[in-house]
């Protein structure tokens, strides 16, 4: 069997407290899958260092000079999760044969790591790492969480259920992700419209060994917000129905009234007619909102600025033997 070159991209942001124990734990799994002839010797884990605040891209860098099988690149800013795993992917596929991207916090199960591997070997070209059960969420994350990927098929988005950014893409595949230019990214959805042959690899998932969640609750509202909006109109044919189905009932309203005065039939008040004035303009801030966010992310990709800037890549400099 071949065996291909694996970069395991693991985006970063104020990691320092789980780096290195995420360095020990891929170290083995590296060693163990190289020792096995499942992957190349010139295989690599590449961190991402997305404008780190901490010592983050300091221990990187440290990580990178020691150990053989680790690498790195850092961006110029902050530019967030899926910019930063755009960035690393885009980077790894210069290197590599098949990417595994993952986050730091080792909630990923890399164990899950060898069967995927095993099922790209049989010709997947994706395969989905997907959560077997939420049992150590609580009930708000696990209701908010599930309730998400419903909407979103609700919405006419094709995304895979209780799929993070956990997966393995062939270098192939990846070639292709590259044709896609939008700026407002949402990474989970993209990849299904890539196509390939695909596969899933269940797995639990951990609790977060140090530090705190990148994702609070406001950060996964907006991420779930971008990605409807990203791929789906369906909140913009919602409001014209909405708009229709007003109209009709206020013209039917309007044809009731009309009678109810013509027989001296007084219904209407000034504390309803302020009640009803309060509620349409509520409803009409509300979708010129929603409108809103369209014309503003069109906005965005009309100015085509660079997702991420890479500042550093230590791969590079491994390579011509100065590390």
């Amino acid at each position: 069997m071949k065996s291909d070159i694996l970069y395991i991209v693991v985006p970063c942001y104020n990691e320092e407290e789980v780096l290195n124990e995420t360095t020990k734990q891929l170290k083995k799994k590296i060693e163990k899958l190289v020792n096995e002839k499942i992957i190349s010797d010139k295989s690599r884990v590449m961190y991402v260092n997305d404008g780190s605040r901490d010592n983050t891209w300091s221990i990187i860098e440290k990580i990178s000079k020691n150990e053989k099988y680790f690498t790195g690149i850092s961006l110029s800013r902050n530019r967030g999760h899926q910019n930063a795993l755009l960035g690393g992917l885009m980077t790894a596929k210069k290197y590599a044969d098949v990417i595994i991207s993952m986050d730091a916090d080792l909630q990923d199960d890399i164990n899950a790591i060898d069967e995927m591997l095993e099922k790209y070997y049989e010709g997947f070209e994706i395969v989905y790492g997907v959560r077997s059960a939420r049992k150590k969420d609580t009930w708000f994350k696990r209701t908010t969480a599930e309730g998400f990927y419903k909407f979103m098929s609700l919405m006419g988005v094709d995304i895979v259920f209780n799929h993070a950014d956990y997966r393995l893409a062939s270098k192939n595949v990846l070639n292709h992700l590259e044709e896609f230019n939008e700026v407002n990214l949402f990474l989970r959805g993209i990849f299904p419209l890539i196509g390939y042959k695909t596969d899933i690899v269940y797995y639990e998932r951990n609790e977060r060994f140090a530090g705190e969640s990148k994702y609070p609750l406001k950060k996964m509202l907006n991420f779930a917000w971008d990605g409807i909006t990203s791929f789906s109109v369906k909140p913009i044919r919602f409001i014209l129905s909405f708009g229709m189905i007003l109209f009709i009932i206020s013209f039917i309203c309007l044809i009731l009234f009309v009678i109810l005065d013509l027989v001296n039939y007084k219904i209407l008040t000034i504390r309803t007619l302020i009640s009803l004035i309060c509620t349409t303009t509520g409803l009409q801030t509300i979708f010129i909102g929603i409108i809103g966010e369209y014309i503003g992310k069109t906005y965005n990709e009309t100015k085509r600025r660079p997702r991420y800037i890479i500042s550093h890549n230590l791969n590079e400099v491994k390579e011509d033997g100065k590390i």
